[in-house]
């Protein structure tokens, strides 16, 4: 066994930023399809701001993709919210559905400037071009039945496309980056898409790596491991952590054990050290709106804005939410959901990240909830072990999905998508993230999100 991972190693691992935002992945759809408006991104937002035990910190939001649900190219209401509710935005661009769907994202974004834009800039804290789209083109990611990725060449361009839209606008200082799983980052052959970023995302879910032992208590671990290998990768470019988290409620996998107590203790190991630090975005705020994916990762149940376990970082020397107010909701064990315990939905899903269960995962992109883009991509929640990189995030929304690979990927619960399969090559690295599980809840809603895409 390794030794346990400090806080302040941990902390130390991560990539420091002077003011690091802190928040949460948001899909654009609920978990059932339908398109989340601008009043309730809004809600959501002011519910992450508001979470006991947190001072208000939460404050920044993940987009998969700038298109609205069940729309075309119409910029996502995310975007008028945070503007609202002064959240800051990783604006997204969903780029696991070709071409056509990506020159919507880009009409779509331009768009946003055109209406927005000053208000916008200020609160930008970068844009991300697809998300654990390298994962699904993979050996691994097409044996698992993940949609489509995106090759390196294809998101260069897609980079580039975006660097030119932004070019003269009040976002021309955006930092533009990618997302995907550090399995996809150690991989030699994807070298150019990290060099035409200014920063890379990692995606990392412990909780699926059930090719290592993956019992919380080693989860810091785990993530360490995935962490490092994506910063020797990524040759001194920023590591921001676009998702992670563990589940409050689902089925058992490898050793790892969903509950709302197991979730506290990896908020507690792994974020707690983080926040403040470098920037996150955990996956995820709600999850189950209205049905609870198996996983969920939802820190607030479907209903309310009660947290489902202590969300107070007290006694953790690096980063970390204000201890003073954290009393916090519920407690780690969480009372109060503890039917999340079991697996059971409970789960702390509302929708509001349009984590939809897992379906938010690009590869279908769609609506499901974190794809907003329009394509549907339902993400990919990496179940396999290897790749870690589960998607969870909401991706669902409009198309732009977001991934979930599970080991290091993000969740599967609504907003990833479902990429089962583990990232080869993981396991060399130290860590196999494994996750398929958590990327077939993903992958259902992906379908769904892609069938909204392609109404468009």
């Amino acid at each position: 066994m390794r030794p346990v991972l400090g806080s302040l190693a941990l902390a130390a691992a991560v990539s420091t930023a002077s003011a690091a935002f802190q928040g949460f992945n948001y899909g654009n759809t609920f978990t059932n399809g339908q398109a989340k408006v601008q009043s309730d991104f809004e809600a959501e937002f002011k519910t992450a701001q508001g979470l006991k035990g947190t001072n208000g910190a939460f404050k920044s939001a993940r987009l998969y993709t700038m298109v609205q649900g069940n729309t075309k190219q119409g910029v996502i209401e995310a975007i008028p919210a945070a503007i609202k509710t002064k959240t800051s935005v990783l604006l997204g661009l969903w780029a696991s559905a070709g071409s056509e769907t990506f020159n919507n994202e880009i009409t779509a974004l331009k768009t946003a400037i055109s209406q927005y834009g000053d208000d916008l800039a200020p609160l930008v804290a970068g844009i991300s071009v697809g998300s654990e789209d390298l994962y699904r083109a993979s050996p691994v990611g097409i044996a698992a039945g993940e949609f489509a990725g995106a090759d390196p060449n294809t998101l260069v361009n897609y980079i580039d496309m975006v660097r030119d839209a932004i070019r003269g606008t009040p976002l021309q200082g955006a930092k533009i980056g990618h997302v995907d799983t550090w399995t996809a980052y150690v991989n030699g052959s994807n070298s150019a898409v990290i060099e035409a970023c200014d920063w890379i995302g990692m995606d990392a879910y412990p909780y699926f790596e059930d090719t290592h032992p993956n019992e919380v208590s080693n989860g810091a671990n785990l993530f360490r491991d995935a962490l490092g290998a994506t910063k020797a990768a990524g040759g001194g470019k920023e590591v921001w952590i676009t998702e992670t988290g563990w589940p409050v409620s689902g089925k058992k996998f490898g050793s790892a054990v969903p509950s709302p107590d197991n979730a506290r203790k990896f908020w507690r190991d792994v974020g707690c050290p983080m926040f403040g630090v470098t920037n996150v975005w955990w996956y995820t705020l709600r999850d189950a709106a209205p049905d609870t994916p198996n996983p969920s990762f939802g820190v607030v149940g479907p209903k309310g804005n009660e947290t489902l376990y202590d969300l107070s970082c007290e006694g953790i020397s690096a980063g970390g939410n204000d201890d003073s107010n954290d009393s916090g909701n519920s407690s780690d064990d969480d009372d109060s959901n503890g039917s999340t315990n079991d697996g059971g939905s409970n789960g702390s899903n509302n929708g509001s990240a349009n984590e939809d269960g897992d379906d938010s995962s690009n590869g279908s992109g769609g609506n499901g909830d974190e794809d907003t883009g329009s394509s549907n991509n339902s993400s990919d929640s990496d179940s396999g072990s290897d790749d870690g990189g589960s998607s969870s995030g909401g991706d669902n929304s409009g198309g732009s999905g977001s991934d979930s690979t599970s080991g290091s990927g993000s969740n599967s619960n609504s907003d990833a998508g479902s990429g089962s399969g583990t990232d080869e090559g993981a396991e060399d690295e130290g860590d196999g993230h494994s996750g398929s599980t958590h990327l077939n809840s993903i992958g259902a809603s992906v379908v769904a999100i892609l069938g909204a895409v392609a109404l468009l």
